[in-house]
């Protein structure tokens, strides 16, 4: 019988990054896989594993194909969504296999703005260390505190297990969800004011879409507690970084970064000579636990699709969502 074929096309990923030896082995054994070459292979496509330009003229060379596996992220502008949705051709994305990563360092990152500890690691090492209370002067618990997310989505679901033994109070604010979703979730449902204003902790969660960027501008920003905590670890498009970085540096609050308006971030960028944030080169959610859990969602929903079943692992693109991301490529160096 001939094996279903799938074109593969990862980049910015690199295969021997997401497959391990067993999965790229059961990859092969059933499936015909195809490195580069996508337009002379089109024709014969069952499904395409990568992010590259599929508009409609692309796609209506490809009668046999079924399934677009997206292994960056996002889902990007790149594709023609109508056209797959109206050949009933599944469109799925890898963010879940970077929720629990993520959601881990969103809790690392807020300890750490809790307690000052790698602020206080760097005083240790310059001789500047401040022993026992001298060093806690803006020390707080995570423990009791309340606890605002905005946006609920992988990412969220992944952090709040997480949280839980802190016995935060947690309000959240999502304008895609009812109200009811989250309160099944055992979060307070809340308007965006209300998560800012009523918050020591915030951990910014949402994706990019047109409704939100710059959602925290400097009039939002303002209404955070004194001495809040800010987690930034989802989409930096979301945040005005010029109000943040100067409420940052006029101590109103402290905040932790992952991802930045510019990557690389430029050698002159402000953000390296503010004390009040913790810096992070968007190391979040790629580690080699997350690419392997992407290389074996990519097999489990390619053998669901090639066996008459619904894919199951990945996220599945949404008709209604889809054309509202406004996500960008991660660009890496060298």
């Amino acid at each position: 019988m001939n094996r279903p074929v799938v074109l593969l096309e990862p980049y910015p990923q690199d295969r021997r990054v997401i497959f391990d030896d067993a999965a790229w082995a059961t990859l092969n054994e059933r499936f015909e896989v195809i490195e580069g070459a996508l337009d002379e292979n089109l024709g014969r496509a069952f499904a395409v594993v990568g992010q590259p330009d599929l508009p409609r003229e692309r796609l209506d060379r490809a009668p046999q194909l079924r399934a677009i596996l997206n292994v960056e992220g996002n889902f990007f502008p790149n594709v023609d969504y109508p056209a797959c949705f109206d050949r009933g051709i599944h469109v799925l994305g890898c963010g879940p296999a970077y929720a629990q990563p993520v959601a881990e360092y969103a809790l690392g990152l807020a300890l750490d703005l809790a307690r000052g500890i790698t602020r206080e690691d760097r005083a240790f090492r310059a001789g500047r260390e401040r022993y026992t209370i001298d060093g806690n002067a803006d020390a707080i618990l995570l423990r009791h505190s309340d606890v605002g997310f905005i946006g609920f989505g992988n990412l969220g679901r992944a952090l709040l297990p997480l949280l839980r033994p802190f016995s935060p109070h947690v309000r959240v604010y999502d304008p895609w969800l009812p109200a009811a979703v989250l309160r099944e979730a055992d979060v307070e449902p809340a308007p965006l004011d209300e998560v800012l204003s009523r918050s020591r902790f915030v951990f910014v969660l949402a994706t990019m879409t047109d409704e939100n960027e710059h959602l925290l501008d400097g009039a939002h920003l303002d209404l955070l507690p004194q001495d809040a905590r800010l987690v930034l670890v989802s989409r930096a498009a979301v945040a005005d970084f010029a109000a943040l970085y100067e409420r940052v540096a006029a101590g109103r609050f402290l905040a932790a970064i992952d991802v930045w308006p510019t990557e690389p971030v430029a050698a002159d960028d402000p953000a390296r000579r503010l004390e009040g944030l913790v810096l992070s080169a968007h190391r979040a959610g790629g580690i080699t636990a997350a690419f392997h859990l992407i290389g074996e969602m990519v097999l489990d929903d390619l053998t669901q699709i090639a066996g008459g079943l619904p894919p199951v692992r990945m996220q599945v693109a949404a008709r209604q969502l889809v054309d509202r991301y406004r996500s960008r490529p991660v660009i890496k160096e060298g």
